[in-house]
């Protein structure tokens, strides 16, 4: 007997009656989430984002659905779309409308117009705060949705592509309402960059390809958090790993954690698998394609598919086909003969894409912070000038307890001998 949804609500999902699945993953998900738990019930009592409009632009995984469930125990009303064309799991969509009230405008594999389509359903409901992640939300609003701008308090950011778009905004003075860079919080960027990505990275790679890391030649472009990350799962799964970079002391940073460095020129010609994860545009371009092995996969983490130069790719290829779900081959002349690449996930965000993303664990704090940021923004947002801020440091800092504490983990105090010698400047030697 199939399950009927409960909740009737404003939504664009694939089916309703993924709903029942989708709800069983996001409490499974919420079991892994103890920071976020504790805030949605802080959130429940003290309803500090009553009445507020908030209209989120994030991946729609079991993960978020435990963030959107947090903001609506604090009263807010929120309506969430996809950030990403391939990063919605649907009975999560689903189970958001249909279980939790929560208008989703989402469905895995949407072409663009459809993707916009959404982003503009969600604006339709008039936000007050924004959450974002890309910068896509944000975008269109200052482009193509500007007299909603008025209305708007402030916005947050979840991750690295997004506040340096941002951040370029603030500089040219365009940008029309404050917003927070959940994105670089300590408990963000150390934990969700370094360690969600570099597992869920190839755990994307694993479900689309089934391919031996061990004794692989791994190349990973870009040593930013996500970098590091990926290359430390790489090289514990036994790959030969590649770095390579353009800024000095990231290159040197990845020599010294013992990984080979050299160009992309170079290293197209050696690799049996590329990750990309720089957040720039066409970091692997055709020149680049030409040098690769044959049976060469190459896939990326970074926010946009962009970091891949694909139409130049499709330029340079005889022919192209889908090898197995998220796989594409690529075929090229290779002198005399021909050889293949093979494209994950058409080069967007593989460990979404292919797989589940973060696990709950690490967004269990990333979503804490954001959680937390609508709050302040609640409190200061009419303090705060149009601009990039980095998160409150008190906020970072309590998400860090309250995680340790889920953990059973006890640290130590500063003596008060210790407070006043650190505050001092006469007790030397």
């Amino acid at each position: 007997m199939v399950r009927k949804p409960t909740v009737k609500t404003d939504c664009d999902v694939k089916d309703k009656n993924l709903a029942k699945a989708g709800k069983d993953r996001i409490e499974w998900a919420d079991r892994h989430m103890p920071v976020l738990r504790l805030i949605r019930e802080k959130f429940e009592k003290t309803k500090p984002l009553k009445g507020i409009r908030i209209g989120a632009c994030l991946h729609v995984t079991t993960e978020t659905a435990n963030l959107m469930r947090t903001l609506k125990a604090g009263g807010a009303e929120a309506a969430l779309c996809a950030s990403n064309p391939l990063s919605t799991q649907d009975d999560v969509a689903a189970s958001l409308s249909y279980d939790f009230g929560i208008p989703t405008f989402a469905i895995k594999g949407e072409d663009n117009k459809t993707y916009y389509k959404h982003i503009d359903a969600v604006l339709d409901k008039n936000p007050q705060i924004t959450m974002d992640d890309g910068a896509d939300l944000v975008n269109t609003l200052h482009s193509k949705r500007k007299k909603l701008i008025d209305g708007i308090i402030g916005g947050t950011e979840e991750t690295t592509t997004g506040v340096i778009r941002l951040n370029a905004m603030a500089e040219q003075g365009v940008l029309a309402y404050p917003i927070i860079a959940v994105n670089d919080a300590m408990t963000k960027h150390l934990f969700d960059n370094r360690y969600g990505t570099g597992q869920s990275t190839l755990d994307g790679v694993v479900r689309a390809t089934n391919i031996l890391f061990a004794g692989s030649v791994v190349v990973v472009c870009g040593y930013g958090w996500c970098g590091r990350g990926t290359a430390m799962r790489a090289k514990g799964m036994g790959s030969h790993v590649i770095v390579t970079e353009v800024d000095p002391v990231r290159a040197l940073e990845a020599v010294m954690d013992g990984f080979q460095v050299m160009p992309i020129a170079k290293a197209a010609g050696v690799g049996d698998l590329f990750i990309t994860v720089t957040g720039d545009i066409h970091v692997i371009r055709p020149e680049h394609f030409k040098k690769m092995k044959d049976g060469a996969i190459v896939c990326n983490s970074g926010h946009f598919n962009v970091e891949l130069d694909l139409d130049g790719l499709k330029k340079i290829a005889l022919r192209d086909q889908e090898m197995r779900p998220f796989v594409r081959e690529y075929v090229l002349k290779n002198g005399r003969k021909e050889k293949s690449i093979y494209v994950l996930a058409d080069g967007r965000l593989v460990n979404l894409s292919a797989a589940e993303g973060h696990p709950a664990e690490v967004m269990d704090m990333s979503f804490a912070n954001q959680a937390l940021s609508a709050e302040f923004l609640v409190k200061h947002a009419m303090d705060m000038e149009n601009e990039v801020y980095v998160i409150p440091d008190e906020i970072d800092q309590d998400i860090a307890s309250l995680k340790l504490h889920a953990k059973g983990i006890k640290i130590d105090s500063l003596t008060k001998e210790q407070l006043i010698y650190l505050s001092s400047f006469d007790m030397g030697t």
